[in-house]
C-alpha cells in the first residue's frame, strides 16, 4: 500500500465524542453506539500540500480536531470486533477540521453535520504510519498546540468506542473498502482557529503535523 493511501480513499468515517474526558467535562452519558459520520473525500489533503487549511468563507472560525486515524487494507463486511484488527493496513495522523457554529445549530435540530465537516481541506493526513512502527495503537499519545500552546493531550487508551469496535460497528452496515479512512474521535480540549493561527499536532513522536489557517480567497 501507497504512503499516499488517502489518494485511493473512498470513505472517511469519523466517530464523535469518543473520549472518556469528553463525558466527565459535559457530565454526559456514554452513547449505546458510536457516534458515526462522514466527511467526503474532496476534503482531503496530505501534510505537505502547500500546509495550509482554509476557512471557508462561509464560518468565521473552525475547530481543530486530532485524531488517531486507522486504514482499512481489504474489503470487509459485518466483522467482528475479534476480527477486525486483521483488516487494518495502518493507521494515520488526522486533523478533522470543523464548522462548529454550523454543527452547534444543526445538533439540536437533528439535522446532519456533513456541511460543517465537509469544506476543502477539512482532513489533513500524514502519511501511512506501518503497523510495525505503531506497536500499540489502543494506548498512543493525541496531541495539538496552536501558536505553540498544547490544547489536547490524552491516550488512545480512553477511547470510549475502541478501534475494532468502531470497525466493526461501520462494517455492520457498510461494506469497507481497501484505504478507507476511520477517523478515532478527538480528546477533549478541541476549539476554534482563524486567519494566521498556526495548528501542531502529532502521534506521540512518531508523526507530526504543522499548519497554517488561511481564509478562503
Amino acid at each position: 500500500m501507497s504512503q499516499n493511501f488517502f489518494k485511493s480513499t473512498r470513505k472517511i468515517i469519523g466517530a464523535g465524542v469518543n473520549y472518556k474526558e469528553i463525558l466527565r467535562a459535559t457530565n454526559g452519558a456514554k452513547p449505546e453506539n458510536p457516534v458515526i459520520f462522514f466527511k467526503p473525500i474532496s476534503s482531503l489533503i496530505s501534510s505537505n500540500d502547500e500546509d495550509t487549511i482554509k476557512v471557508p468563507k462561509v464560518f468565521g472560525a473552525i475547530n481543530y480536531e486530532a485524531e488517531l486515524g486507522v486504514v482499512i487494507g481489504k474489503r470487509c463486511k459485518n466483522v467482528s470486533p475479534d476480527q477486525a484488527m486483521s483488516y487494518v493496513a495502518g493507521y494515520c495522523l488526522a486533523l478533522d477540521m470543523t464548522g462548529m457554529d454550523f454543527i452547534v445549530d444543526a445538533r439540536p435540530k437533528g439535522l446532519p453535520w456533513c456541511l460543517g465537516k465537509g469544506f476543502d481541506t477539512s482532513t489533513p493526513v500524514s502519511r501511512l504510519i506501518r503497523p510495525e512502527e505503531l506497536e500499540d495503537p489502543t494506548n498512543v499519545r493525541v496531541w495539538c498546540k496552536v501558536n505553540e500552546q498544547m490544547k489536547q493531550d490524552d491516550s488512545t487508551s480512553n477511547l470510549i468506542f475502541t478501534i475494532p469496535e468502531l470497525i466493526a460497528f461501520s462494517s455492520k452496515y457498510m461494506t469497507l473498502e481497501e484505504n478507507d479512512l476511520i477517523l478515532t474521535g478527538t480528546p477533549a480540549g478541541a476549539g476554534p482557529v482563524k486567519h494566521g493561527d498556526v495548528v501542531e499536532c502529532g502521534l506521540g513522536d512518531i508523526v507530526q503535523m504543522k499548519f497554517h489557517i488561511k481564509d478562503e480567497e
